[in-house]
């Protein structure tokens, strides 16, 4: 299965009445070479390919959103400045082509996409980084040309969603199209050592290969005991959308035997760009850890096409969270980060890769230096028992997910023989509790799952 060629992802090119021009890159330095940067770029002419060039964007995945009465959609803008969507694998010319794709998809009626004021960049309307490049390289420009695009946006955001309920009607995918294999942007690990000092011209989604405590003189300073249910319900989130997941770690420190027990994982029912809703949610992981006697110790988080290794800003993250845990009192706590895999097509067979690691702060002598990734070898304790909490957590997080526009379509095809039931299946046996009488219970969730599509 791993073996097989990747498909080739659809390219769409129709961007309705307003795209913008897909300009070769002859034709880019064409358009500015009478006098460098003085020469003026045309509105049609700042395309996302200028703005990569010139480093006002980077590429990465799920970088691109698009709100639009009611409903998400998710991008990953690639290293030509084309645009895919998370949830099909399709390729996008421009902007102004994904959003009129989207906006018709909840919109029949949608004539074009105001793509460069409808698509956002980390949050931020492309449309400002447009303004921005003209006041950096052509300050004398007219600012028409970025703002004549941003119009009746937010007015239609506040429009009655009647024709969004035919969504689901007119534009489901067929059932027997295979899953397209992306190339995950081949983002190739790097070695730690080849890192060196910090560098904010990296890029933060650099994939690191883990070390061993071994080949940096240490031993491992806890052991570490994993339920089995814990792994199954941080599978299942993961299984379940196109985009990043994150949720929490509770269990116990056991400070004599230096064992830390993960009892209990705690999926985040929110977008990682929502922060608004963020604090409530944590604040209810934090309600439910101490209703249960229970502590924070560690946190997972997905990378759902890509390696279950962890970047540069996971790194940062894990050591974040490891100075937070470890208090005031600067008594020893052990944080645990988790990398769960799902979609990867480098994984062996339908099993998920699950990558638990630590972070080692750099040598005093080196500040500057990233943190060092290092695998954390892991006791996994099979549980008796599918527990009736396992089971709730499971059903609210297909009640979340159930019409969201990066939903898994589970009726389509992971590989030519295995659709992406068969595959989430596959994958949550390998964390069976001893009891078979779970793949039973189980049955309702997964004819959940069916109905949603």
């Amino acid at each position: 299965m791993g073996s097989e060629p990747p498909c080739s992802p659809q390219v769409v090119e129709d961007g309705g009445e307003e795209d913008e021009e897909e300009l070769s890159g002859g034709e880019e330095a064409d358009l500015r070479s009478s006098s460098g940067r003085g020469s003026l770029l045309t509105r049609r002419g700042i395309t996302l390919r200028v703005l990569l060039k010139d480093g006002l964007v980077e590429p990465g995945d799920g970088v691109l959103t698009i709100h639009y009465l009611g409903k998400n959609f998710v991008g990953d803008l690639l290293n030509d400045g084309k645009i895919r969507w998370v949830e099909t694998g399709q390729i996008f010319n421009s902007p102004s082509a994904w959003a009129t794709h989207c906006k018709r998809l909840v919109n029949p009626a949608k004539k074009s996409g105001c793509g460069w004021a409808s698509v956002r960049y980390r949050g931020q309307k492309l449309v400002q980084y447009k303004t921005t490049w003209l006041h950096k390289y052509q300050p004398s420009a007219d600012m028409s040309l970025v703002s004549e695009e941003d119009e009746d946006e937010d007015e239609e955001e506040g429009k009655t969603a009647v024709q969004a309920d035919e969504k689901n009607k007119n534009t489901k995918p067929g059932l027997d199209v295979m899953v397209s294999r992306r190339t995950d942007r081949e983002r190739i690990p790097v070695r730690y050592c080849t890192l060196g000092t910090r560098d904010a011209a990296r890029d933060p989604h650099t994939l690191v290969e883990l070390s061993a405590f071994s080949a940096i003189n240490r031993f491992q300073p806890f052991n570490v005991a994993v339920s089995s249910n814990v792994l199954l319900l941080m599978d299942f989130h993961c299984h379940l959308t196109t985009s990043e997941v994150v949720g929490y770690l509770g269990g116990r420190w056991d400070t004599n035997t230096q064992l830390l027990t993960v009892l209990r994982a705690f999926p985040c029912r929110t977008r990682l760009a929502d922060r608004d809703s963020a604090s409530a949610v944590e604040e209810e992981i934090c309600q439910n850890l101490f209703l249960r006697g229970l502590s924070l110790v560690g946190w997972y988080h997905s990378h759902p096409r890509g390696p279950a290794l962890p970047s540069l800003q996971d790194i940062d993250s894990q050591m974040d969270h490891q100075l937070r845990l470890q208090g005031s009192n600067n008594g020893f706590q052990p944080c645990l980060g988790i990398i769960c895999g799902p979609y990867y097509h480098g994984n062996q067979g339908v099993a998920s890769t699950i990558t638990p690691f630590w972070v080692v702060p750099p040598p005093e002598q080196r500040p500057n230096d990233y943190g060092i990734p290092v695998a954390v070898e892991v006791t996994y304790v099979q549980d008796n028992f599918l527990t009736s909490d396992v089971l709730n957590e499971m059903m609210l997080l297909v009640d979340y997910y159930r019409s969201a526009p990066d939903l898994v379509q589970f009726n389509q095809y992971w590989c030519p023989d295995t659709t992406m039931m068969d595959k989430i299946k596959g994958s949550l046996s390998c964390h069976a509790p001893k009891d078979q009488a779970y793949s039973q219970i189980l049955e309702h969730v997964y004819s959940q799952l069916s109905s949603m599509q």
